[in-house]
C-alpha cells in the first residue's frame, strides 16, 4: 500500500521548498494525486501522482527521496 504524505512543507531534491496542500483523486483513473505549490509562488498550483511524490531519485550516485518533509504548514 502506498504511503500517503501529510500536508506541510517539503524540500525537493533539487533544493526548492514546496507546500503540499493535500491529496486529490483523479476523476477518470482514480489515481491519488499530490496537490502542491512552490513556497515562493503561491499562485502556481501543481499536481503530481503520489507515487512520483514518494519515489526515490538518484543524485550524486545515491538514492534519495524526491520530496523530504521539513515541517507542518505554517
Amino acid at each position: 500500500m502506498e504511503k500517503h504524505p501529510k500536508p506541510g512543507i517539503y524540500r525537493h531534491y533539487k533544493g526548492r521548498l514546496y507546500c503540499l496542500v493535500g491529496l486529490a483523486q483523479h476523476s477518470e483513473t482514480l489515481e491519488l494525486m499530490a496537490v502542491y505549490h512552490s513556497q515562493d509562488n503561491l499562485d502556481d498550483l501543481w499536481v503530481r501522482p503520489v507515487s512520483m511524490w514518494n519515489e526515490l531519485v538518484e543524485k550524486d550516485g545515491a538514492l534519495i527521496p524526491r520530496f523530504s518533509f521539513v515541517s507542518p504548514e505554517n
